[in-house]
């Protein structure tokens, strides 16, 4: 795994699923509030044309040379939530992209928003 202060030289970089099917390419990395941990990363896809970012979670992701390597499946990872490339994740979209993947999602104590940009 690759730290968040470590995004500026995996920006670019293609993001595969567990059998080597490319996803899209590595845009920014979005940590968890509370703990500083690299929490989901946005990936970018689609045509030159239309290209959006969507979310992957970063849990037992593993760097190769030149790529990053998710467990989930290129197209679960696909049909996640998205933003436009200049867009931003808003608070009450959160939920979503957690529940997208199964994954259990909670504020922080006093409500705050669980990820952050990097």
């Amino acid at each position: 795994m690759f730290r968040a202060e470590d995004i500026r030289e995996w920006r670019g970089h293609d993001v595969v699923d567990a059998d080597r099917k490319k996803i899209g390419s590595l845009e920014a990395v979005y940590v968890d509030t509370a703990t500083d941990d690299p929490s989901f990363a946005t990936v970018t896809v689609g045509l030159p044309t239309k290209r959006r970012l969507i979310f992957v979670p970063l849990a037992e992701a593993t760097v190769g040379p030149g790529y990053l390597k998710v467990p989930w499946d290129k197209k679960l990872a696909k049909e996640a939530p998205s933003i436009d490339t200049d867009g931003e994740l808003l608070a009450e979209d959160e939920p979503r992209v957690f529940a997208h993947y199964g994954l259990p999602y909670k504020t922080g104590l006093n409500g705050e928003r669980r990820l952050g940009r990097r």
